[in-house]
């Protein structure tokens, strides 16, 4: 059984058609979204439309979340494209149980899911919704040990889209040092899964993880290439949404 984990995707449907297109060639069973479906990008309502079709389980995000409540913490770029999004699921003209579909959907959302020994959020196992764990929180033993005594043995988390595996060595690995693949070895581990729609390790392109269940369980590292000019024209050309929002994509930071 194959079990793909994409996060972040901040409303960028080019990018998230490639890496669907890459989960159907993979022979994947069910996919699992960890949140901030929206936010930043200029195609809210599609790729709303793209999860809830597609994806088995999918978390709530801190941008999902400020979509529906007070938006709290978000600097001043973040909080326009939360206000320009918010108008856009609230269009009725054009489909109105469909807007009303969206809104139930993203109001339902939880906010930790756990399957066995795995636990999913989209922040962390401390703080589910809003925590950031960096790379650098490894040098923090005390964040570390607080994290890790919150889980049975792996969870799988977003939110940085920073992609890599922490370990209960207090080492940060990232994709590249591991070949993209992990091997659970029944250690306990943190994965970021890293963006869809908005990397920021250094890579832009697109990426998610693919859980291999079988005999010999594995996390699997993937980047799939997608057009982000186009991603970038369509948010220059929406005064609410700051250039800077597509600029970051073409260095993936």
């Amino acid at each position: 059984m194959k079990r793909a984990l994409i996060s972040d995707i901040h409303a960028n449907s080019e990018a998230l058609d490639k890496v669907l297109d890459d989960i159907r060639q993979q022979g994947v069973s069910e996919i699992y979204c960890l949140g901030d479906i929206i936010g930043y990008g200029p195609n809210p309502c599609e790729c709303l439309d793209q999860v809830i079709e597609q994806c088995t389980v999918t978390i709530l995000g801190n941008h999902d979340q400020a979509a529906l409540f007070d938006p709290d913490g978000f600097n001043p770029v973040a909080l326009q494209a939360v206000y320009w999004t918010r108008d856009q699921l609230e269009r009725r003209d054009i489909n109105a149980r469909l807007s009303d579909a969206r809104w139930d959907f993203l109001g339902e959302l939880p906010r930790s899911y756990s399957d066995d020994q795995f636990l999913y959020v989209h922040g962390s196992p401390r703080e589910p919704t809003n925590e950031y764990v960096f790379p650098e929180d490894v040098y923090n033993q005390r964040k570390m040990d607080a994290l890790f005594d919150r889980i049975e043995r792996y969870c799988f988390q977003g939110h940085t889209h920073i992609p890599g595996v922490f370990t209960a060595g207090g080492e940060f690995i990232t994709p590249d040092e591991c070949d993209f693949e992990y091997r659970l070895t029944g250690d306990k581990a943190m994965f970021n899964v890293g963006s869809v729609g908005q990397p920021r390790d250094g890579d832009p392109r697109a990426c998610y993880v693919i859980v291999h269940l079988d005999d010999e369980p594995r996390v699997e590292f993937r980047r799939v290439e997608y057009v982000m000019e186009t991603t970038i024209q369509k948010i220059y050309k929406i005064p609410s949404l700051d250039n800077m929002l597509g600029d970051r994509l073409r260095s993936g930071r």
